[in-house]
């Protein structure tokens, strides 16, 4: 692991969410499709990043790149995006009993509130002894400050009770995509200093 994306010194002009999970299909003799996904489902990002001057923020940020070693490191980066929940949630929530792999249906508790709304579809979590990022993908009603929450893609390893959800600055793990990285100068300021740009293409890191 090789830290925190900086991200509090620079400004996402433009960011695309990409979804990536492999699926091969293939079609039966009379015609039926079969399909069979073969690996775990990643999130991916692609945000073009205005370093402002290199006095700036260009170096700093050039030299976390350069700590990644091309893809070889993982890093954490909150995309500020989608840092926020949609929901009404306010309360620390955590898991209520185990769940096994491959479930996409997680009861939880510890809901400030009951009603509709608490969680929204689009909504990213994650469970503490997790990694992977999961979404929300149905809106959620709370009773009696417990809830199930569907979630995509299905657990990709086991919950225990108790465990602590995390659904603001929900933290990706991820690594850089290309060998390449460049910083191109895109203008200058009204006092003549160059401006810098830069393109960030990562995905998670299972």
């Amino acid at each position: 692991m090789a830290g925190a994306f900086p991200i509090s010194n620079s400004a996402f002009q433009t960011m695309g969410i990409k979804s990536n999970q492999n699926t091969i299909i293939s079609k039966s003799i009379n015609g039926k499709k079969l399909a069979r996904q073969v690996d775990n489902q990643r999130f991916g990002f692609t945000a073009n990043i205005i370093t402002a001057k290199r006095s700036d923020v260009y170096g700093e940020l050039m030299a976390f790149i350069m700590k990644q070693r091309s893809s070889k490191e993982n890093f954490t980066i909150i995309p500020p995006e989608v840092k926020s929940t949609r929901g009404s949630e306010t309360n620390v929530i955590s898991v209520n009993g185990s769940h096994s792999l491959g479930d996409t249906t997680i009861a939880m508790d510890g809901f400030a509130g009951d009603g509709a709304g608490r969680f929204k579809a689009g909504d990213l979590i994650k469970f503490a002894s997790h990694t992977k990022v999961y979404m929300i993908v149905e809106d959620v009603t709370s009773s009696s400050n417990a809830a199930t929450v569907t979630i995509e893609p299905p657990l990709i390893n086991t919950l225990a009770d108790d465990e602590v959800v995390t659904y603001n600055n929900v933290p990706f793990t991820v690594h850089l995509t290309n060998d390449i990285q460049e910083f191109g100068a895109v203008g200058a300021d009204n006092t003549g200093n160059l401006l810098y740009e830069f393109e960030l293409d990562v995905e998670e890191a299972i």
